[in-house]
């Protein structure tokens, strides 16, 4: 079960965005996230917002999927030229889900092409899609890249079978090798995305999944600790003592082994997640998102943000194709992130990065506190940023 939508202000139905949103915009890059909320099946730790063939019900559908989004693009295009915008390129691209690849590459191609259209694509675009494992081919990655895609981010999550079988991840974990060349053969920049802190996962277990990971020869490496949201089969399973959640310091243990792997074998962090082999492998389109930069999220429960106005789209891809069918926003209600806000907002994603955070950013009371902080060796203080000291 997906999380329920943020509180908020409601919508206007025809999209448009306050004037203030203009302000500072050409200091501000621009990026497009399309959401594919379509998976073959639901993995049991999974709240994101996606549906099976059987949950979607009347009214919606992969078939018709690219054309209802490239609805939303038209759309985009008109609001955001009509709040007064400059022109700004697209200069990342994220098709994220759910599972991308379960639809035709050709109708991925086909929202890329309209994002195009709508806005242009700088020379130097990252054009990124999810996918798992056993949902791609050679012939399948060769024609996103002949189509415009330049990195693919698969959903590898470990090397373990019974850890994987927890997850209820269903490809095989001897096929990432395969995929891994596949894609690097096309041509593709990729990443692997992995989960520490399953039910039943040892520290060897995790040593294996790294290791596995870095066999590859991947330049990009994501490690997210498991977190078992409510409405989750997990969940279920959790409450009724299936399944033992490790503690905390458990988790930590194995993010200190990953940074450990990533490092020695010439990864370095750029953000607390997140591993590359040099700046220019990192993941732009996400240093957008803790960089504060715009993007217009497609799709159903999507998320956006221009200037400081946050907004999210209703989340059923019913509900989605029946307002833009109807001439109007999908979004379901938006808040302006301003003041006080925006200051710890800024905060707590600047803090995420090793790039650090200006402590001119910061007010007099917040620099004296990051003082105390920089003493107790939590952050590290040097060239006027604050940053997490890694050890």
């Amino acid at each position: 079960m997906a999380p329920a939508l943020p509180d908020g202000q409601p919508a206007p139905d025809d999209g448009a965005l306050p004037p203030t949103v203009v302000d500072g915009s050409a200091g501000r890059a621009f990026g497009v996230y399309l959401h594919v909320p379509f998976c073959t099946v639901r993995c049991g730790y999974c709240d994101f917002n996606t549906y099976t063939a059987t949950e979607l019900g009347g009214g919606a559908s992969q078939s018709s999927y690219a054309t209802t989004a490239l609805a939303e693009v038209a759309l985009a295009g008109r609001v955001l030229r009509d709040a007064g915008l400059p022109a700004r390129p697209v200069s990342t691209v994220f098709v994220g889900g759910g599972t991308p690849t379960v639809l035709p590459v050709g109708d991925l191609v086909r929202m890329l092409g309209g994002i195009r259209d709508t806005w242009g694509l700088t020379d130097d675009v990252e054009v990124t899609t999810e996918a798992n494992p056993d949902s791609v081919t050679p012939s399948s990655l060769a024609a996103l890249a002949a189509g415009g895609f330049t990195r693919v981010s698969f959903g590898m999550q470990s090397a373990v079978p019974h850890v994987l079988a927890t997850l209820e991840r269903t490809h095989d974990p001897r096929r990432i090798p395969d995929v891994v060349r596949w894609a690097r053969d096309a041509g593709l920049q990729v990443s692997l995305d992995l989960i520490y802190g399953t039910p039943g996962e040892s520290l060897d277990d995790w040593r294996t999944s790294v290791e596995a990971a870095l066999a590859t020869g991947v330049d990009h490496v994501s490690a997210y600790a498991l977190v078992v949201e409510d409405g989750t089969r997990m969940a279920v399973q959790v409450r009724r003592g299936e399944l033992t959640l490790p503690d905390g310091d458990d988790q930590a243990e194995k993010y200190e082994l990953a940074d450990d792997l990533l490092v020695e074998a010439g990864l370095g962090w750029y953000e607390v997640s997140n591993w590359a082999r040099t700046p220019a492998d990192a993941c732009r389109h996400n240093l957008a998102y803790w960089r504060g930069d715009d993007w217009w999220g497609i799709g159903p429960g999507a998320h956006s943000h221009v200037g400081g106005v946050r907004w999210w789209n209703v989340k059923h891809p019913r509900a989605y194709a029946d307002r833009l069918d109807r001439g109007l926003s999908p979004a379901a209600g938006r808040e302006t992130v301003d003041g006080d806000a925006a200051a710890l907002e800024r905060l707590m994603l600047g803090v995420r990065l090793a790039d650090g955070l200006p402590l001119a950013d910061l007010s007099a009371p917040a620099r004296r506190a990051v003082a105390g902080l920089v003493a107790d060796g939590l952050l590290d203080g040097r060239a006027a940023v604050a940053r997490p000291v890694r050890t």
